[in-house]
């Protein structure tokens, strides 16, 4: 059993299977904050081999038109519903969520009590290697007592299958627990169902610009634009270059889809 398992938690069973609702054919989780770090624990006692997507309405909307991202998607163990609109659709089709499980939220209170059991981190990403020791950095500070294992920072382009290799064998030899990939949206899902059977580690979880607002190289959305699904407008005005047709396209596209898929919904009732 891994070193980094909670005391507490003595059920080595495997971790439960999570509920799920489709929105146009990407199944969301039905979870919050609590029973995803719980499922986490869960897995890494079992020492079971899966992963963790964290789904906008960007992964939702880009899964329909790359097939390699949506059979990654499909092959998670479970896509928690990062984006407040999807929030928006799932209480729509009569699951009453409290709240999203945001990316970077997720990965702050995974090391909070991280920094508890002794669960051990590797990380995944990062805009390059000095970006990936801010990060650490700015992690230990904010969780005395964090076990991050080891990390890397890929660089912008394919990797070659032994430099792939290469980095399996360091994160085996990290022991870690957990992987926190943060490479983006679709580059993090397909590297997760790439490496999942090349690796030991029980639980890979993709979290794209968590490493960035971690790190504190970009600045997150305030809380009420959160709240009211308008991050994207911040983000968009922090990288309009990068962004523009990624929301500018994707975002009424979704509400489209999703009005038919209610539609439909509501005429078979």
């Amino acid at each position: 059993m891994n070193a980094g398992i909670s005391p507490l938690l003595t059920n080595v069973e495997a971790p439960p299977t999570v509920a799920t609702e489709p929105v146009l054919g990407v199944p969301l989780a039905i979870t919050d904050y609590e029973a995803t770090l719980d499922w986490i624990d869960a897995a890494v006692a079992a020492e079971h081999r899966g992963y963790v997507c964290v789904a906008a309405v960007h992964t939702v909307m880009a899964s329909q038109e790359d097939p390699a991202l949506h059979a990654a998607v499909q092959g998670a163990d479970f896509t928690v519903p990062d984006g407040q609109p999807l929030v928006w659709a799932l209480r729509a089709l009569g699951h009453p969520l409290e709240d999203r499980v945001y990316g970077p939220e997720l990965m702050d209170r995974a090391c909070a009590r991280a920094a508890r059991t002794g669960q051990r981190f590797f990380l995944y990403g990062g805009r390059n290697q000095g970006a990936l020791v801010e990060l650490t950095r700015m992690l230990r500070l904010r969780h005395p007592g964090l076990k991050i294992v080891g990390g890397y920072a890929p660089p912008f382009r394919e990797l070659t299958d032994a430099e792939d290799e290469a980095v399996a064998l360091e994160i085996k030899r990290s022991g870690a627990d957990v992987v926190w990939v943060g490479i983006g949206v679709p580059k993090q899902e397909k590297w997760m169902a790439r490496m999942r059977d090349r690796l030991d580690t029980p639980v890979l979880i993709g979290v794209g610009a968590a490493f960035d607002f971690h790190a504190g190289i970009i600045p997150q959305a305030p809380p009420m634009m959160q709240r009211c699904g308008l991050e994207w407008l911040y983000r968009l005005r922090q990288e309009p270059r990068r962004l523009w047709k990624r929301y500018l396209t994707y975002n009424p596209r979704f509400v489209i889809g999703f009005a038919r898929q209610f539609a439909r919904g509501r005429s078979r009732s």
